[in-house]
Parts: structure tokens; C-alpha cells; sequence
């Protein structure tokens, strides 16, 4: 039995895909338009390409937030991984629950209530707020989002593969080394692109522990807009758009060739 595609179905596609991404091609749209004011066209023109490039505070934003993204991802995967590793593969222990509680509570958490305490946290040990307190901030609340991630795959992991490993004289770091992280690393590097878009679109929080010496791009913006929105804020959404497109167009096609690399090395097998 086939099912038509009503015209009520076209249309509620269309206003969805319309409410979601119209607004978006608008502002690629005015990101060439040539005059100052963004809702009147005044012919294309990439000349505020070219102003943002020129602009300092722009880019010192943008390469604090690339460095915070990275480093913040990179110990939110660590320890969401291992975290991940003890809730599904320890068992039952004293603490159990309170330790996992600890661990997804951001996930319900309001970003306010994470920021105010880890801001009266910075204060009260007298560490500055800048680049180590975002990166410390935004590993805390993301760290959650990678174990969630990491615990879904290892749950349904396979453990005689491990124990195969043993059996054949791995130590455990070894065997979680060779056989379980490789299996298991389509998610971790999940978890990893999760923390670092978590981290590169945080505004709250890094509000609370940014410092005058660390400005992210998200706090630049918003204290931009807050003045009127300005071509060179287009430009750069537009950047930050295609980016975002190159990187999920360039994921499905990976992931696509990979799932018919081992269609075709099953089949073979067989």
C-alpha cells in the first residue's frame, strides 16, 4: 500500500522548512548587500567581507573561542568517556548513584544556575577569570553530553571481545586500548563534535567566567547586536553558516561511503 503525498503534508513541509530556514537565507542574502543599513538593499556587494577581516575584535573572539572549543572538547571526551566506561562497565559500587546524578545533572541544570556557581567557584579560589575558567566552564557542562553519548555505545558493546583480549594476555588498559576504544571511537569522536559546537554556541555561561582579557565570539555578538545589527554580523553568521554546512554535508558523505564500504566487506565475507 502506497502513500500519497497530500497537499496538506507539501504544505506543512514547506512552512516548516520555511520557518526554520528562511530567516537564515535572509541574512546570507543581506551579508552582500552594499549599503549600511541590513533591511535596505543598496546592491551586492562584498565589501563587508572584507571589513570583517579587518576587524580585530572579531577575530580575537573568534580565535579565543576556536582555542576554548578545542581544549574544552578535547577534556569534556576524556572525562565523559571515562565516566561513561565506570557507570556502564563497574557495576554496582558504594556512590553509584550519587555519582551519576553528578554526572547528568547539567543536563537538566539551567545554564544560570551552572554559570552563578561556577563563577562563585573561580571567586572563591581566586582564580582570574579568562581562557582557563571558559575552557574549565564549558568542559564541566559538556563533559555530561559526551557520557551520554560514549554510554549508549558501550551498552550495547560486546563484552567477549574484551574478554577474548584477556584471555589472550592483554592487560585491561590494553584491551581497552586495542579492542574497545577503536570500536567504540565512532562515538567518542560523536561526543567530541557534540562539546565543541556546545562550546563554540555557549553565550551564558561564558558570560559568567569570561574575563575582560577573554572575549568569546558569542559574548561579541550579542554585545554587537545589542547596538544594531551591523553588516559585518551578517558576514560573519554567513561564514559560520557555510562552515556548519561544509562540515554536516562532508559528515553524511562519510558516514554514507563508510556504511557502503562495510555493506560491500560483509558481502564479501559472506
Amino acid at each position: 500500500m502506497t502513500r500519497r503525498f497530500s497537499w496538506f503534508n507539501a504544505t506543512s513541509l514547506t512552512l516548516g522548512f520555511a520557518f526554520l530556514y528562511l530567516p537564515m537565507v535572509i541574512l546570507v542574502i543581506y551579508s552582500f548587500n552594499g549599503g549600511r543599513l541590513v533591511t535596505v538593499w543598496a546592491g551586492f556587494s562584498t565589501k563587508w567581507y572584507g571589513e570583517l577581516f579587518r576587524n580585530e575584535a572579531f577575530l580575537d573572539a573568534a580565535w579565543v573561542t576556536l582555542r576554548v572549543a578545542v581544549f574544552s572538547s578535547t577534556i569534556a571526551t576524556i572525562l565523559g568517556t571515562m565516566a561513561a566506561y565506570v557507570l556502564v562497565r563497574a557495576g554496582r559500587f558504594w556512590g553509584r548513584t550519587l555519582f551519576s546524578g553528578m554526572i547528568y545533572a547539567p543536563l537538566v541544570m539551567p545554564e544560570v544556575i551552572i554559570g552563578l556557581s561556577l563563577l562563585l567557584l573561580f571567586i572563591g579560589i581566586g582564580l582570574d577569570r579568562g581562557v582557563l575558567t571558559i575552557v574549565l566552564a564549558h568542559a564541566t557542562f559538556s563533559m555530561c553530553f559526551v557520557s551520554v553519548v560514549v554510554s549508549s555505545r558501550l551498552v550495547s558493546f560486546d563484552q567477549s571481545l574484551e574478554e577474548a583480549a584477556l584471555d589472550l594476555g592483554c592487560s585491561p588498559f590494553e584491551a581497552f586500548r586495542l579492542v574497545t576504544l577503536p570500536i567504540i571511537a565512532p562515538a567518542v569522536i560523536s561526543g567530541w563534535l557534540l562539546a565543541f559546537t556546545l562550546s563554540l554556541d555557549d553565550l551564558v555561561i561564558a558570560s559568567f567566567t569570561s574575563g575582560p582579557s577573554a572575549t568569546t565570539l558569542p559574548i561579541k555578538i550579542f554585545s554587537a547586536v545589542r547596538l544594531g545589527v551591523s553588516p559585518e554580523i551578517n558576514a560573519l553568521s554567513t561564514i559560520l553558516i557555510a562552515i556548519v554546512t561544509v562540515g554536516v554535508v562532508t559528515a553524511s558523505i562519510s558516514t554514507k561511503r563508510s556504511a557502503v564500504r562495510r555493506a560491500r566487506d560483509e558481502a564479501a565475507a559472506v
